[in-house]
């Protein structure tokens, strides 16, 4: 159990986050005084277990949303680690729920908790030990080689995990040959891409068995497999100078109240992506130090392959360039070497590449280039396809 030792200070705790919506902080507030007030009623010593915070959750569930619990457990979750910090709280019961079940969100914990049989819900959260099958150590010893050589062998690393899962919830295929394990874990699904996914499991896997006992028979490439999968495969899209300032003109629109720089910085990350050819992880990593304004070229350190490069700049995007660094210095952001170039207030200081995806997919659907639902249409990676023409096209409303 573990006992409040002074006053937490919901106030207190929403003031030091910052929140520049008024609205934001009145409702941080209601929630936690609200919690504070079922947790009195619940516990004479104002204590907070993993047993009051259940008997919370399933309290709200009877009034609130799944959505709409889920979220504000989540405001909840943080709480209790500040109060920690201010040595108001000796630990964080969600918190050690998601350590001991190695989980990173808290959602999975609280829909476990919800459920009657919620310790047998929350034991299935629990996650299988990495290579822990019958075949996991030869698994692991052939990644731990290929990374060694200088691999970084993430995808194969990746697929043979998945394998490793499925083997150790099949224990009943303890002893078959390679070949059955893998026709078995190949039905569990039916889309062309699982199946390849499978073959080049077996592939890597029989290689790596085969270098142990020579006797072992490797699984022959199957170029059928690869085929169907590919036909799959969505087309590149090659946009239009037209469609491309559209999408810049919708940048700029990007209503964004609370952050006047990112429709700027939206605009920028397009220009980049457009006219240099950069891929998403390579915009976000981008330092301030990176853009050389006297040459005129941009740096781009460790991309795939673990290759660098350094790119020459058009004049239009190299005042482009300017013209963004001149409003984020007007907007307060750290003018260090090593702060992100495409910075925003938030404590990481810098966009993620899933944030910065969803900010310029939503800018492709406002533009009407891509449609509202689901993953169809083009994609940001797809403006690399114009690169081979660095020039920024002119626009009356894209800053220069």
């Amino acid at each position: 159990m573990t006992t409040v030792s002074a006053s937490p200070g919901p106030r207190q705790y929403v003031q030091q986050l910052r929140l520049r919506n008024p609205h934001s902080s009145r409702n941080y507030r209601c929630l936690l005084n609200g919690f504070h007030r079922f947790v009195a009623e619940q516990a004479t010593d104002r204590s907070i277990s993993q047993v009051t915070i259940r008997r919370w959750l399933v309290d709200r569930n009877q009034a609130w949303p799944l959505n709409m619990l889920t979220d504000r457990a989540r405001v909840l979750d943080h709480y209790p680690d500040w109060m920690v910090c201010q040595n108001l709280l000796a630990k964080n019961p969600l918190a050690e729920l998601r350590r001991e079940y190695g989980l990173r969100a808290t959602r999975p914990v609280v829909k476990a908790l919800l459920r009657p049989d919620f310790e047998a819900a929350l034991e299935a959260l629990r996650p299988l030990p990495r290579f822990g099958s019958i075949l996991g150590p030869v698994m692991r010893d052939h990644v731990l080689l290929m990374q060694a050589m200088g691999y970084r062998y993430n995808n194969p690393k990746e697929r043979l995990l998945r394998l490793d899962r499925f083997l150790q919830v099949r224990t009943d295929l303890s002893g078959q040959p390679l070949t059955v394990l893998i026709r078995e874990w190949t039905n569990t699904a039916s889309t062309p891409q699982h199946v390849l996914e499978c073959h080049l499991a077996g592939r890597t896997l029989s290689m790596a068995l085969a270098r142990l006992d020579p006797t072992v028979k490797t699984i022959p490439w199957d170029k059928r497999v690869s085929q169907q999968a590919r036909q799959l495969y969505r087309r590149p899209y090659i946009f239009s100078d037209q469609e491309f300032l559209r999408m810049l003109e919708t940048a700029l629109n990007l209503p964004s109240p609370l952050s006047p720089l990112r429709p700027r910085t939206v605009h920028m990350m397009l220009v980049l992506a457009y006219c240099a050819g950069l891929r998403l992880g390579e915009i976000v990593r981008l330092n301030v130090s990176d853009f050389d304004v006297d040459h005129g070229t941009i740096e781009i350190r460790l991309s795939k392959f673990f290759k660098s490069r350094r790119l020459p700049l058009s004049d239009s995007v190299v005042s482009a360039l300017r013209s963004y660094l001149d409003v984020r210095n007007q907007a307060g952001a750290p003018v260090s070497p090593d702060a992100a170039l495409f910075w925003h207030m938030q404590a990481a200081g810098r966009y993620s590449r899933v944030r910065a995806g969803s900010l310029l997919t939503g800018v492709l659907r406002r533009a009407k280039l891509k449609p509202a639902p689901g993953r169809g249409g083009p994609r940001i990676h797809d403006l690399r396809h114009r690169a081979d023409s660095p020039v920024m096209p002119t626009s009356r409303t894209a800053p220069l």
